[in-house]
């Protein structure tokens, strides 16, 4: 489409949106939405344009009429899980998406090294973590170390190590998302030879059973987590139009909320391992209903929903 055609279809919209005076976070959330597709047409097509500046412009004052600093309101909260959250989960779905195959690849890297090495499980897990393990798998009880500790203090323990993490490797990603990687690839390896690891010994279906009652929720924030930092590093590496450091302050602040949004499921993981994982004689039943209601809810949430309340918001846009 020649520039003038273009600028002549949207001319009359673009006016409308620089009125920012709409308190509606959702009429807002659109706005955004819709401004963004047509500020990226014109940057693969006119990237040198005056018309591209302009819708640069107008993405930046859109986006700092939702984010500005305002007096919460109580929907403030709702308004974030529903529509927030999942509209940056779409907007930065290439970046969860790297996260999740680094993951995949490594965590296949770590079950395959611990298969030819038989010493590579202990240099990854540690001497004292599988000599414990090897013990109470001949004390017929391979997954004692889930209660080994009161629920309480485990559930503490737990949510704020996984919290913990979860935030460095967002704030690493400062390190042009090398730091990210290296920790999403840190943990893969972990997960891939910690899993083969019982799989060697003949307890991978048992393992599946106890340790991805809990793995479910928090394998996943672990990547969506490392999605949040790549969020972060790429806005260094990559910000386009932009100057750098809005850029930079852009991403930093939407992946600061991916991360600040993945807390509550940290904390359902850390509950399901210090009060659930540890019963390693509950019913098959029981456990595959929660590994599958954990999962279900990870796809419908992080990928199905903002796909939906994306394409939603574009067919009210053209109503």
């Amino acid at each position: 489409m020649r520039e003038a055609l273009f600028v002549k279809q949207n001319s009359d919209k673009w006016k409308e949106f620089e009125n920012l005076s709409s308190g509606d976070p959702d009429q807002l959330a659109e706005r955004f939405i819709t401004i963004t597709d047509d500020l990226a047409y014109a940057k693969t097509f006119y990237p040198k344009s005056k018309t591209t500046v302009y819708l640069n412009g107008l993405a930046s004052k859109l986006h700092q009429s939702i984010y500005k600093n305002q007096k919460e309101k109580g929907s403030r909260i709702w308004q974030f899980w529903k529509m927030e959250l999942p509209l940056l989960f779409f907007k930065h779905r290439k970046k969860l998406l790297y996260s999740f195959w680094f993951f995949i690849i490594f965590s296949l890297i770590g079950a395959l090294s611990a298969k030819y090495d038989s010493s590579f499980v202990r240099l990854i897990m540690g001497d004292s973590y599988v000599s414990m393990t090897n013990e109470n798998i001949a004390k017929g009880n391979p997954f004692g170390v889930y209660n080994q500790q009161g629920e309480f203090l485990m559930f503490l323990s737990i949510a704020s190590n996984n919290i913990y993490v979860a935030f460095t490797m967002y704030v690493c990603g400062i390190f042009f998302s090398v730091g990210t990687v290296y920790f999403i690839i840190r943990n893969a390896i972990m997960l891939g030879s910690f899993q083969y690891y019982f799989f060697g010994k003949g307890l991978g279906w048992a393992s599946v059973l106890v340790i991805w009652i809990h793995g479910t929720l928090e394998i996943s924030a672990i990547i969506i987590a490392g999605g949040a930092g790549l969020v972060l590093g790429n806005s260094l590496l990559f910000p386009g139009t932009y100057k750098r450091i809005v850029s930079l302050k852009a991403g930093a602040k939407e992946g600061l909320k991916i991360v600040i949004g993945l807390v509550p499921v940290f904390i359902c993981a850390a509950f399901l391992e210090g009060f659930v994982t540890r019963h390693t004689e509950m019913p098959v039943w029981a456990s595959v209903s929660i590994l599958v209601l954990s999962l279900v809810f990870i796809i419908w949430y992080v990928v199905i929903y903002p796909h939906q309340l994306n394409r939603k918001i574009k067919e009210t846009q053209q109503q």
